[in-house]
């Protein structure tokens, strides 16, 4: 009986290890040293650590840290330690089965249980998978999204959201400095993955975007937990590239699950609803961005102030220029390929030289400018401020927007309008 349990918790053991670095739980063990065979895998986390960290990714690194040093008592404490204190995770339950199905009979399978569904399972196991990830690579203190170049003083905080790792960053707006990380949460995204294209594809967008609102508990159902925020997709350059859809929101989970598997959505972003709640503290209707990629770019310090000063160069070229009353030098940082509302390149070009021919003065003023990265492939930067222009014959103050796009190593704006 005590050479069953043993090999039983061997073999829980090395499926945890595999669990931690992405492989699947099932391995054929043969008896051999767990630690050994994990090599450099084994976590190395002290094991009178309490578990005081409320994030359960710290708490499941902790939990398989003791399974694969074969602590598995210490595990099953600590497993009931996060149940108590989610009462509703539906990972922890399947792991403190698995804890008591290791004292009857050697495990197989991650969530050994005959009767449950293979798919949940699957789930649950691309969960833990993707929280762990999460927790072991998070970015560090020097670590600068490439996409936060310039936050306007009124952006409080900004939310970038990697797909690929199901994770969102909070980061707070350190004025001339680099956006300092305040906070990360595990998230949920749309079924069949990200960069969403059309009505009902059931992918999770991929841009610049920002909260346009919040809906509270009492007027959702169920299923939107804590409440939501909205955001405006699709932006004018998803339009532009003829995407379609709408009602993508940020929102919580239903009162019965405490979080849903990477891929559960039908485009929204998904998290707990005590993240929900965290997160909810600091978003700022209709100010703060949320930039969603696929696999977030990271920029050193040094590289951020680097591209943000050519961003702001070019900008401010752009408005000495306007001011020049020099049709072509101003026309020059418009794309070819510049098309808003109502005009393509030659309509505008027309009608800026038709205007600058009655002015005898302009003066253009810039104020509480923030300036984006797209994500993707493309070079691609969203740029918006409060404009004050006045001229002899015109006084005017407006809200805009403009996609900036790089083209033969020069920047060009390609979408220009009211924000």
């Amino acid at each position: 009986m005590r050479a069953r349990f043993l090999s039983s918790r061997l073999r829980v053991a090395a499926l945890a290890t595999l669990l931690v670095v992405g492989a699947l739980w099932a391995y054929s063990f043969s008896g051999q040293d767990a630690r050994t065979d994990a090599g450099e895998e084994t976590l190395a986390i002290p094991d009178t650590e309490e578990m005081t960290d409320a994030a359960p990714e710290a708490q499941l690194e902790r939990i398989f840290a003791d399974i694969e040093g074969m602590r598995l008592e210490a595990a099953l404490q600590r497993v009931e330690g996060l149940i108590q204190r989610y009462p509703n995770y539906r990972l922890a339950y399947l792991i403190k089965g698995d804890l008591l199905l290791a004292r009857a009979h050697p495990l197989e399978n991650f969530g050994d249980a005959h009767d449950a569904p293979p798919e949940k399972i699957a789930d649950l196991r691309a969960e833990a998978i993707v929280r762990l990830r999460g927790y072991r690579s998070k970015p560090s203190a020097n670590d600068v999204p490439r996409y936060l170049l310039q936050m306007n003083d009124d952006q409080k905080h900004a939310i970038v959201i990697d797909t690929q790792k199901s994770r969102l960053y909070l980061y707070r707006n350190d004025r001339e400095r680099p956006p300092r990380l305040v906070a990360d949460y595990y998230v949920s995204q749309g079924k069949f993955g990200a960069n969403k294209q059309i009505q009902g594809d059931r992918r999770t967008p991929l841009g610049v975007y920002h909260v346009t609102a919040h809906i509270p508990q009492e007027k959702l159902p169920d299923l939107y937990g804590h409440g939501a925020f909205p955001i405006n997709y699709p932006n004018e350059w998803d339009r532009r590239q003829g995407k379609s859809g709408s009602g993508i929101w940020l929102h919580g989970t239903p009162s019965d699950t405490y979080s849903r598997p990477p891929q559960a959505s039908d485009g929204c972003v998904v998290l707990t609803n005590p993240d929900f709640d965290a997160l909810g503290k600091d978003v700022q209707i209709g100010l703060t961005p949320v930039i969603i990629s696929s696999s977030v770019e990271w920029l050193s310090p040094e590289g951020w102030q680097r591209e943000r000063a050519e961003l702001r160069q070019n900008i401010e070229a752009w408005r000495a220029d306007w001011e020049s009353r020099d049709s072509e030098r101003y026309l020059a940082h418009y794309a070819r390929s510049f098309k808003n509302r109502q005009h393509d390149f030659q309509s505008f070009a027309a009608q800026k030289r038709a205007v600058n021919q009655g002015k005898t003065w302009i003066t253009v003023k810039l104020e509480n400018l923030s300036i984006f990265r797209n994500p993707g492939e493309e070079e691609l930067v969203v740029v918006t401020f409060d404009q004050d222009y006045a001229s002899n014959n015109l006084v005017n103050r407006m809200k805009k927007r403009q996609y900036w796009q790089r083209e033969n190593s020069q920047w060009k704006i390609v979408y220009e309008g009211d924000a």
